[in-house]
């Protein structure tokens, strides 16, 4: 029998799917590239969590010159019946704080 320590688990709280709403929303002209580098996942696969959100109506996409530009539908509501009223904002402003928190220098008054 192995003990905890013997098991080092690789679950996550946020899927992939999440992660990519999350790396659009700090970067609206991201690359599909940089995208699967910063998560750790496939370039292809990428692509196809991009289809998805935008299929399900999670974003949409413009091309503007060799990039696009994604446009996040923020009042979209999570999928899962539990979170199912709440919408995706709750999400993304969570982690767009983190990162304005994260990015102020220490004696940097709050941002608000």
């Amino acid at each position: 029998m192995s003990t905890l320590d013997d098991h080092h688990s690789t679950w996550t709280f946020l899927t992939h799917h999440a992660r990519v709403l999350v790396e659009i929303a700090r970067d609206p002209q991201v690359r599909l590239r940089d995208i699967a580098t910063s998560i750790g996942i496939t370039e292809r696969t990428a692509q196809t969590i991009v289809r998805d959100l935008y299929e399900a109506g999670y974003l949409t996409r413009t091309r503007i010159g060799r990039r696009n530009h994604y446009n996040l539908n923020l009042e979209q509501h999570f999928r899962y019946p539990t979170e199912a009223g709440l919408p995706i904002s709750l999400l993304i402003d969570m982690f767009t704080q983190h990162d304005m928190a994260s990015a102020q220098t220490p004696g940097d008054p709050p941002a608000s």
